[in-house]
């Protein structure tokens, strides 16, 4: 796969990304101020790069030689439907490439994989104060009245 508009190319993750791939990750992670084991780390990494379609895919974003953004993405069943959905995890940018289209750019590339594979719905969460990327998300998906909970720690 590639986009190479703005000279960024959107692409699938591979074995040599390690380094910058852990560095956008901690990245994203220390925006969401949350952190994970060395364990976790390479865990998702060699997750990413594996072959089931039960784990996590992964698109980066590449200027030059430098990795600019990168995106985690899921196919999974629904109840409601007789194909599968795909859940957008992650999503980051370095913050010097914000408002280049990095973020657009991966989102789309999901949203081609997920039509590529019989995929009808993509979706994610955000937080509520994450304005930068809200105004990115208003462009291109629709916001729905849902509100997460989960089992506490």
């Amino acid at each position: 796969m590639s986009n190479s508009d703005n000279n960024i190319l959107i692409r699938p993750l591979q074995a040599e990304d390690e380094s910058q791939w852990r560095n956008l990750w901690t990245g994203y992670l220390d925006y969401y101020e949350s952190k994970v084991s060395e364990e976790v780390y390479q865990t998702t990494f060699a997750r990413l790069l594996g072959d089931d379609a039960q784990d996590f895919s992964c698109f980066v974003a590449q200027k030059g030689d430098r990795l600019v953004g990168l995106t985690h993405y899921l196919f999974h069943r629904h109840a409601w439907k007789v194909e599968n959905v795909c859940y957008l995890q992650d999503l980051y940018a370095d913050p010097l490439e914000r408002g280049t289209g990095v973020g657009r750019k991966l989102i789309e590339a999901v949203y081609v994989e997920a039509d590529r594979q019989g995929a009808p719905t993509v979706y994610w969460l955000t937080q509520g104060f994450n304005a930068t990327a809200r105004r990115l998300y208003d462009n291109v998906a629709t916001l729905t009245p849902f509100i997460k909970y989960q089992r506490p720690s």
